[in-house]
């Protein structure tokens, strides 16, 4: 026979499901902003490394690129979850995922931004709007 539990410790244990289902519902809710941020953090750090190593000579310039590229295949799992999330996050792991074939200095413009529109996501919401201009409406032949 089974141990009757008090209520108490029914009580605790309820509780405890309920902050993990809403721990869990903020996560699925985050549409993979939080995924992106965390990308981007690697992106920061391996953009700062490739600066360094531009002002580098010899050795250090190429154990610094080393470690910015390092820096960005460890972002490409974490972009990878954010756009399977959010297809919104899809350029962000195209881009990463880049960095196997084409040099990091011609990555740089399109992290910069992608990263900026991460990183100005808040909670769950959407990514601020595009700068590109809506479509012009259809024209109604009279």
């Amino acid at each position: 026979m089974g141990r009757r539990r008090s209520p108490r410790q029914a009580a605790a244990g309820l509780a405890l499901l309920g902050v993990l289902g809403a721990g869990l519902a903020a996560c699925s809710q985050s549409g993979g902003t939080a995924q992106a941020k965390q990308a981007c953090a690697h992106v920061g750090t391996s953009l700062s490394l490739l600066d360094q190593a531009s002002h580098a000579d010899g050795r250090s310039a190429t154990a610094l690129d080393e470690q910015a590229y390092l820096q960005l295949r460890e972002a490409l799992p974490l972009a990878a979850e954010a756009a399977d999330a959010n297809s919104q996050w899809q350029a962000l792991m195209t881009t990463i995922s880049e960095s196997n074939r084409v040099p990091e200095h011609y990555l740089v413009t399109a992290l910069r931004a992608q990263c900026a529109v991460a990183n100005s996501s808040v909670g769950g919401e959407p990514p601020p709007p595009s700068s590109f201009p809506p479509p012009a409406p259809a024209s109604s032949a009279p």
